[in-house]
């Protein structure tokens, strides 16, 4: 399912956004019997709430839809497709009412109202459809929802129909669709390639860990994309709770995330040189899953000691990046499920970033503003670079002490980055509860405040 914008404005049913309190200077225009209608209906412009006016045939001639007040509106995102959610199936064009620069993301949310997964279930999204209002891209929006769609299709099928197989399949369909290239290492070939950390991780799965590599365009700045692809996380012998394992599907939420960045720059066709890395694995247990006190060797060569095999995407991550790093890219950005302390510290909404590039961080920031997804900044914080050192091996894969969790896990990552402009987003991927345009469920961040940020890092 691709959300698009309705391609006529014929029998559009004009909507009109009304702020809370501002129904009666907006009724006072309108003939008598709409008056008393809004008056009967007790419509107040609340935040989120919607009056069909209906016309002398009895079928909606207008909608009003509630804007609340600039404090409530503050506290969520995406007011319009509550709305939308709400309204009979046809078509829609905003009126009145709207902020222009507000429009924009008003309208994606709408598109994304659209989004069910039936995979396994018959659903529907917001059967409602918007003409594009005036002065917003609406390629730009479609690319954007699309690529949103497909990151929740990857990140909402359990590991029965994702696993290592599966994606690197949805790689290959990615690809094909846009004219890039796709190679994979596989299996024993991981050792034979050097990648032995990802190996180590995946080797004790039904289903061969693998490290796929997509690559597209052949100009411009190069900037490669990292995601986490652990399609399950038993947590291996340090084995998870029941409670814990319960939503681990989603552990490849960060290869779903980059793809679906990937689709969104492709379809657009910024003018860069892309490599997309996703080293794809399940972290199983058997008679030989890698154990706690084994020291493995990663690609650049520093020592690992495990301390603990639930804190594997650290360690597939780390091979990629060494990889990725040795192309020495204009950027290279990871994204990963990586750690329940970026949960604690920032919760499911936010999604927390990491960069040494100042210019980088503010773009970002813009761009989440723009696109109303939200990022925070953390610090790679240099003292507790030693929390990662054990003594037995270069690197700690878990350090004791349960302090800084998230921070330690991406300065373990930024060591394998080499000197390369490095970026890292430790995300969660879920929407635990549901909201406005994103129904309980997988769901990207990041994505579009990259893609707002890039053009201007990158000199676009």
């Amino acid at each position: 399912m691709t959300p698009e914008f309705a391609d006529t404005t014929r029998n559009a049913i004009p909507v009109h956004m009304i702020e809370e309190g501002g129904q009666t200077a907006w009724s006072d225009d309108q003939p008598p019997h709409v008056q008393a209608w809004v008056t009967a209906n007790g419509f107040t412009g609340a935040l989120g709430s919607h009056l069909l006016i209906p016309g002398q045939d009895g079928a909606p001639m207008a909608v009003l839809a509630g804007y609340g007040t600039a404090v409530a509106r503050a506290r969520g995102r995406f007011h319009l497709a509550a709305v939308a959610a709400n309204l009979p199936e046809g078509t829609y064009s905003i009126a009145s009412g709207l902020p222009a620069d507000q429009a924009g993301v008003e309208a994606l949310g709408w598109l994304l109202s659209a989004y069910a997964f039936d995979r396994y279930k018959d659903q529907q999204g917001t059967k409602a459809r918007l003409v594009a209002p005036q002065g917003v891209d609406a390629v730009r929006l479609q690319a954007i929802a699309a690529g949103e769609c497909l990151t929740r299709d990857l990140i909402n099928t359990p590991a029965s129909d994702m696993g290592p197989d599966a994606l690197e399949q949805a790689v290959h369909d990615l690809a094909g669709a846009f004219g890039a290239s796709v190679a994979v290492t596989t299996g024993d070939d991981l050792l034979a390639q050097n990648f032995p950390m990802i190996h180590a991780v995946g080797r004790a799965a039904p289903q061969e860990p693998r490290l796929i590599d997509m690559r597209w365009g052949d100009a411009g700045p190069a900037l490669t994309l990292v995601g986490k692809g652990v399609c399950f996380d038993t947590g291996g012998l340090n084995l998870k709770p029941g409670n814990s394992m319960a939503l681990m599907k989603k552990d490849m939420g960060g290869a779903a995330t980059v793809l679906g960045l990937a689709q969104m720059i492709m379809s657009l066709g910024l003018s860069l040189r892309l490599r997309v890395l996703i080293p794809a694995v399940e972290n199983s247990v058997s008679s030989n899953s890698f154990r706690p006190g084994d020291i493995l060797t990663a690609r650049n060569g520093k020592t690992v000691e495990i301390n603990n095999t639930d804190a594997e995407g650290r360690l597939v991550l780390a091979d990629a990046l060494a990889l990725g790093a040795e192309e020495t890219p204009d950027q290279m950005i990871s994204m990963a499920t990586l750690t329940g302390a970026a949960r604690v510290a920032v919760g499911p909404d936010l999604a927390p970033f990491y960069t040494d590039d100042d210019a980088l961080a503010q773009a970002l920031s813009q761009g989440a503003a723009q696109a109303a997804d939200p990022v925070w900044r953390m610090p790679f914080w240099a003292p507790y670079e030693k929390m990662i050192e054990p003594g037995i091996a270069d690197l700690d894969n878990a350090p004791a002490g349960g302090f800084a969790g998230s921070i330690t896990a991406a300065l373990f990552l930024r060591r394998f980055a080499g000197d390369t402009p490095f970026t890292h987003f430790d995300i969660y991927g879920w929407n635990p509860t549901p909201a406005p345009a994103r129904p309980k469920g997988g769901v990207g961040q990041g994505a579009r405040a990259l893609l707002a940020a890039l053009p201007g890092v990158l000199g676009l």
